[in-house]
């Protein structure tokens, strides 16, 4: 079974136009004008239970419109959506006891109150048994190490101590998917590292399915095999994650620690020299241009080699070269399908 399926799924707005001047400003109160913005375009994919999903694109790609959508939040325009066999926007009040999500920049802790309090009242909403709460608080409470945060009022904790009350709060009635847009926005790389750590131990010892959105390429590449990367709306690249990396790292960096003085100014076929120094450079090129082989070939034979490290470019590298894109030059080299 899958725990969300979309199949052409589109969501289109209305948007005042509004001329300059105070003629424009009487049209636009007598006779207003509209233009339509698809905020989401045709998408189609399927997600498995049990998967962790990277849903990613630049701000105002149609990341947050779709899980509104997916959560009932928001009726698409046309398409289909089922998430867990049901509906969103139909059976949204039957979905929400089987799901969780968490929006990074809009809070459901109630912000004056400690964290015991919103989870005592999601355990009402829930309607979740003592005996039940109890155990999945105390799972929640040793996960993510919050023991000492439950009686602090939310507005003296920090970012990442919030966030990760947020997360528990919407697992405490043990959904089987949860929808994180943004769940580590803002925070230090100790809160990170906190977070993506917690997420994959819910996952590993849950089995529960994680969509996640980000544009911290950490998160994705700490917790997701499967990417979908979306852009103006539609969908520009369904695999996992290594094929991600295979087909856009087409540039290395060789970074070589030498045993004895460079002799002169360092040349060599092939590559670009970044930086250099009397026992040491850094070098980029192209691997189809120039193999991997042939440059520490070249290295081995010429100098006396202390240390080398191969560097592949970051991953925020290859998906802004992704984004900047058309979709449609985008489409024709991806190859979009589900992950195995």
């Amino acid at each position: 079974m899958y725990a969300v399926e979309i199949s052409d799924l589109t969501k289109s707005f209305k948007t005042a136009v509004r001329e300059p001047g105070l003629r424009g400003s009487l049209t636009a109160l007598f006779s207003p004008k509209y233009r339509t913005v698809e905020a989401v375009r045709n998408v189609s994919f399927r997600l498995g239970e049990g998967e962790i999903l990277a849903f990613i694109g630049p701000n105002g790609a149609g990341k947050s419109t779709t899980i509104k959508i997916l959560t009932g939040i928001l009726f698409p325009s046309a398409g289909e959506a089922q998430v867990l066999g049901m509906t969103p926007w139909k059976e949204r009040q039957k979905l929400a006891y089987r799901i969780g999500s968490v929006f990074g920049q809009k809070p459901q802790l109630w912000y004056h109150l400690p964290p015991l309090d919103t989870f005592n009242l999601f355990s009402k909403i829930y309607e979740l048994e003592d005996k039940a709460y109890r155990k999945s608080l105390d799972y929640l409470i040793e996960a993510f190490d919050i023991k000492d945060l439950l009686s602090v009022p939310v507005r003296k904790l920090s970012l990442g101590q919030r966030m990760k009350c947020e997360i528990a709060a919407s697992l405490l009635h043990r959904p089987r998917i949860i929808f994180l847009d943004e769940p580590t926005i803002g925070l230090d790389v100790v809160a990170k590292q906190q977070i993506r750590d917690t997420i994959r131990h819910l996952h590993d010892s849950e089995g529960i399915t994680v969509f996640l959105t980000s544009h911290d390429a950490g998160d994705i590449e700490s917790l997701c095999k499967r990417v979908i990367i979306i852009n103006h709306g539609q969908v520009l690249y369904d695999d996992r994650v290594s094929a991600l990396k295979r087909r856009y790292m087409t540039k290395k960096a060789i970074s070589v620690r030498f045993a004895e003085k460079i002799e002169g100014q360092f040349t060599m076929d092939g590559v670009e020299v970044l930086k250099a120094s009397e026992y040491g450079v850094k070098l980029q090129f192209q691997t189809d241009v120039t193999p991997v082989e042939k440059v520490i070939e070249q290295l081995m034979v010429s100098h006396s080699v202390v240390d080398i490290t191969v560097q592949d470019p970051p991953m925020e590298e290859i998906i802004r070269s992704i984004y900047e894109k058309p979709p449609d030059a985008a489409g024709e080299e991806s190859s979009p399908g589900e992950a195995e």
